[in-house]
This record gives structure tokens, C-alpha cells and sequence, in this order.
């Protein structure tokens, strides 16, 4: 029996809420019953209203940092996938899913089961085409192997809705979808899908591509029965994290280790919410200042720098190979102003939370407690991953200011 079987009660008031219902009529129930959810929510609503700035790790935005490049990206092929998709639109749906590059809304992403903000079209209320249209056009603009991770998602999301059964809740196609500007092989456009465990926003100008914010995640982060059987995600980033913070010295591993427990008493009020848990570069924290912690990548040697990148590689699989290779060697050129923090204990089965964290990159991993799992600790099968391109950089904003 899977881990998380054990941790499955469908008699909780979590999955009992979700039974049955619509995303709808669930997401209205839950701000009716759980005033935390209405608190949050609010708080939430005003920041993503905010200008844009960026995160940063002091609150100055360090300019000059996303070169405009060449990934070698299809951009025909996607341009015409984009296209696709707008021609499996009904007039009314063309008014919600195109919107101005510069558009409040792709900051309005959020990674919850909960259907608050009900911007573009949700593909579990669209028509066929207009779903198979959104894949492929993933397809098109996402690595395979980043196809790959974004539909396992999806996949284990649906079965996680019938774990429950609330499948109109949460299913593979419980996702909403914008695109920004039109597509084009000359202007600057892009798209974004979000919906629980997976929010992609994606960037696209001729041959260059940024996919950032990202947030990867699973509740369980495999599948145990069904058609999908045998999908898992998240097990490289969370294994090659754990193996980098095992093999620094004592004396490293004390300074990475900021705190002992997941949910330490020594924390401020802002470093641990309900919500996000130890993440703090989550949806509506586009502003955020992130102060540099833990272990610095100069103080270690080179099979440290190269775990390191294989590390950040996973959690930037979405990008096409060269957009890859050159978000890496442009990480590289930061080494020296990496760093990389540790939460929680580092025994083969302890639940962890780590970050990697540079002018250009910020890449959090986080074990959750349970939603629709019943486990009041972070447990191994609950996993949440965010990617950001700090100073500016989610949403291709300081390449399009160029």
C-alpha cells in the first residue's frame, strides 16, 4: 500500500466539503465555512494589484540581469499552436482569453484547488478542441521532458478528484487559460495555465522564452491505480536536494540549516502561514524581499556547483534544451552570489524545505502537511516547488523592457 493510503479519510471536513460538488459551489462553500480562506483571500487580492517589481533580496532591483538571447525556440510552431487555440474559441471566449501583454491578470495566478479567480477560460468547462488545442500548444513551447512533468501533474491532480470524490473539483483539466497579446514570430506575447499543484506563465519574444513564475506540485505526488498508474513527479528535486545538504560538511550543514523544525518556534510571524507554509515566493508575492540565508556557493568546491546545477535544472525542465542551457550558464555567471538555506531535519525520511536563491533564480521545495490528506505534519508524498526570476525578471517583464 502507497504511503499516502494511510492518510486518505474521507470523512474529514476538507474531503467532505469537496464531495460531490462543482469547483464552483465547493469554492463558494469554503468561503462560507473557513474564515482563515476569506482572510488569506483578501490579503491576497490586494497584492496582486500591486506594480510590478520583482522579488528581490533586499528591495533594490539589480538591473541589467536577462540578456536578450537566442533559445532556438520553434517559435513558428507555437505561434501557430497559439493561433489554434484562439480558432476553437467562441467570440465571448475570445474576450476572456486574450488580453493585453501588459494585463493585471498575469499576476492573478494561484496554485489552490479553489476557483477564485475566474479569469481566460477553465478547460474542464471548455469544449473539447479548445483542451487538446491548450496541450498542444504546451507541447509546442515546453521541453518534453517539461511537457512531460506539467501533464503528470495534471494527471495526478485528477486522481487526487477521484481519491476524494470530488472530480469536479479538482480533474486533469481543472486549469484556466490566458493567452497575452497575439501570437506572433516578431512581437512579444505569451500565455499562462493555472490551477492547483501547477501554474505556468510563459513568455515568448522570437527566439527567446522565460517560464517563469512556475509552481510544481502533487497531493500525492504519485499514482497508485488507475490509467495513470505509475505517474510520479518531484522525486529528483527532492532527492538531489537532500543529497547536496548530506554531503556538505557539519560545520556547512549548521549554517544551511536555518531552522530545525518545519514549523520552528524561532520563526517570525511572516516566515510561516497556513497557506503557503515555508514558501515565500508563492503566487501574489511578486514583490517580495528575500533576504539571502544559508550557505554560500563560493564557500564550496566544484562537485558542489555542478549537483547544484543539476539541481536547478529539474526545477527548470519546462525550457526548451538550449533556453535551458543558457538560463544555466547565466545562473553560473552568479555562483558566487548563490545561495542555498535548509528547514527542517536531513535523515533519509525526514520532511524538508530548501531554497536556491541568486540575482537571477530562486527555486523553493517545500514538504506540505495534508489538504485533502488527513496528515497534520509535512509528509514526503505533499510536495509544493516554485521557480521565480527575481529583480525583475517573472513574466519576461525586464526583457520586454528592453
Amino acid at each position: 500500500m502507497a504511503t499516502f493510503r494511510k492518510w486518505l479519510d474521507l470523512s474529514s471536513p476538507q474531503a467532505q466539503r469537496a464531495a460531490g460538488q462543482t469547483a464552483v459551489s465547493y469554492t463558494d462553500e469554503v468561503f462560507r465555512v473557513v474564515p482563515l480562506v476569506v482572510e488569506i483571500n483578501k490579503k491576497w487580492d490586494g497584492l496582486w494589484k500591486e506594480p510590478f517589481k520583482g522579488v528581490t533580496n533586499d528591495g533594490r532591483v539589480i538591473p541589467n540581469l536577462y540578456p536578450v538571447e537566442d533559445d532556438g525556440i520553434p517559435i513558428q510552431d507555437i505561434v501557430n499552436a497559439g493561433n489554434a487555440v484562439i480558432s476553437t474559441l467562441s467570440d465571448a471566449q475570445k474576450k476572456e482569453v486574450l488580453r493585453p501583454l501588459n494585463a493585471p491578470e498575469r499576476q492573478a495566478w494561484s496554485n489552490p484547488e479553489l476557483y477564485v479567480h475566474r479569469f481566460g477560460v477553465r478547460l474542464d468547462e471548455a469544449a473539447e478542441d479548445t483542451r487538446l488545442a491548450v496541450l498542444q500548444l504546451m507541447k509546442a513551447t515546453l521541453s518534453p521532458e517539461g511537457f512531460e512533468k506539467a501533464l503528470s501533474a495534471m494527471r495526478i491532480n485528477g486522481f487526487l478528484g477521484e481519491l476524494v470524490g470530488a472530480p469536479k473539483v479538482m480533474n486533469l483539466y481543472s486549469y484556466n487559460f490566458l493567452q497575452f497579446a497575439e501570437p506572433s514570430t516578431i512581437k512579444p506575447w505569451g500565455w499562462m495555465l493555472y490551477g492547483h499543484h501547477l501554474c505556468l506563465s510563459v513568455f515568448l519574444h522570437k527566439s527567446q522564452i522565460m517560464v517563469t513564475p512556475t509552481f510544481t506540485g502533487a497531493e500525492p505526488n504519485m499514482v497508485d491505480s488507475g490509467p495513470w498508474k505509475g505517474v510520479q513527479i518531484l522525486t529528483e528535486e527532492e532527492e538531489l536536494g537532500l543529497e547536496f545538504m548530506q554531503r556538505l560538511p557539519t560545520h556547512l550543514q549548521q549554517k544551511a540549516q536555518i531552522y530545525k523544525q518545519m514549523h520552528d518556534p524561532k520563526m517570525p510571524e511572516s516566515r510561516w502561514n497556513p497557506a503557503d507554509q515555508r514558501h515565500i515566493c508563492g503566487a501574489f508575492q511578486d514583490n517580495r524581499v528575500v533576504p539571502y540565508e544559508g550557505v554560500r556557493l563560493a564557500e564550496l568546491d566544484k562537485p558542489f556547483t555542478d549537483l547544484l546545477l543539476k539541481i536547478v535544472s529539474q526545477f527548470l525542465l519546462y525550457l526548451p534544451h538550449k533556453a535551458l542551457e543558457n538560463r544555466l550558464a547565466q545562473i553560473l555567471e552568479h555562483a558566487g552570489e548563490t545561495y542555498f538555506c535548509w528547514i527542517g531535519g536531513f535523515g533519509n525520511d525526514d520532511a524538508f524545505y530548501y531554497r536556491i536563491q541568486s540575482p537571477v533564480v530562486v527555486c523553493e521545495f517545500d514538504h506540505h502537511s495534508g489538504v485533502f490528506l488527513s496528515n497534520e505534519e509535512p509528509a514526503k508524498f505533499h510536495v509544493h516547488t516554485i521557480v521565480r526570476s527575481p529583480n525583475g525578471g517573472d513574466y519576461g517583464y525586464a526583457l520586454l523592457s528592453q
